[in-house]
C-alpha cells in the first residue's frame, strides 16, 4: 500500500500570542483571515509585522492565527543567514532556548526574547490515518519528494491528532532544492 501524503510548503511566517498581537495592532485587535490553512481552524491573517535581526529585517511576515500560547518566529536557515539570527531546527513549540527577535506592526513593538526556530519537517497525520499506516506520534519517518529534482528527506516527524489533517509540511529550502510546491505529493518510504 502506497502511503503518499500532501506536501506544504512552509514560507516564513510567525504565531502571536493576543497579548502581542494588541502590543502591535492596538488594544483588543483581532486577526482577519486572509485565507485557511491545511490544518482545521488555522488560517494566514491579512496582518504582517515588521521582523527586526541583528543583520537585517524582513518587511511584511505573515501572522497565522489563531492566537496562540506562546509567540513563535517560524524561518528557514537562509533567512536566518539574512536577518543574522542563528536559529535551530526544532519542533513547532519547542522554543526553550531559542533565539529571540524584534518584531514592529502598526501600533507598537514587541521584543522577543525566544522563539525564533526553523521548523523541523513534519507530517500532520489524523489519529485515523496514523492507524491505517501504523504510523505513532513522534516517529521519525523517510520521505520521498518525486519530480525533476526529487530527493529523500530523513527525520521527518510524525505528528499525530485528532485535530490535524494529513500533510505534510517542508519550509522554502527543503522545497527549493528539491523543486516541490505545495500541492505536490510526498510518498512516505520508512
Amino acid at each position: 500500500m502506497s502511503k503518499t501524503v500532501p506536501v506544504g510548503v512552509s514560507a516564513r511566517h510567525i504565531h502571536l500570542t493576543q497579548e502581542h498581537v494588541e502590543v502591535l495592532f492596538g488594544a483588543g485587535y483581532q486577526l482577519t483571515e486572509f485565507k485557511p490553512l491545511s490544518q482545521p481552524g488555522q488560517f494566514a491573517a491579512n496582518e504582517t509585522v515588521a521582523v527586526i535581526g541583528t543583520k537585517g529585517q524582513f518587511d511584511k511576515v505573515r501572522i497565522l492565527g489563531p492566537a496562540r500560547p506562546a509567540s513563535q518566529l517560524e524561518i528557514s536557515r537562509t533567512d536566518s543567514f539574512a536577518i543574522g539570527i542563528k536559529a535551530p531546527v526544532r519542533e513547532s513549540g519547542s522554543i526553550d532556548g531559542t533565539p529571540g527577535v524584534t518584531l514592529k506592526g502598526p501600533a507598537g513593538e514587541v521584543t522577543l526574547e525566544e522563539g525564533v526556530i526553523v521548523a523541523a519537517r513534519h507530517i500532520h497525520f489524523h489519529t485515523s490515518d496514523a492507524e491505517k499506516w501504523n504510523i505513532r506520534d513522534k516517529e521519525m519517518l523517510k520521505v520521498r519528494l518525486g519530480g525533476e529534482r526529487g530527493l529523500v528527506l530523513e527525520n521527518v516527524i510524525a505528528r499525530v491528532s485528532d485535530s490535524f489533517a494529513l500533510d505534510m509540511h517542508i519550509d522554502t529550502d527543503e522545497a527549493n532544492a528539491s523543486g516541490a510546491k505545495t500541492g505536490d505529493v510526498a510518498e512516505i518510504i520508512d
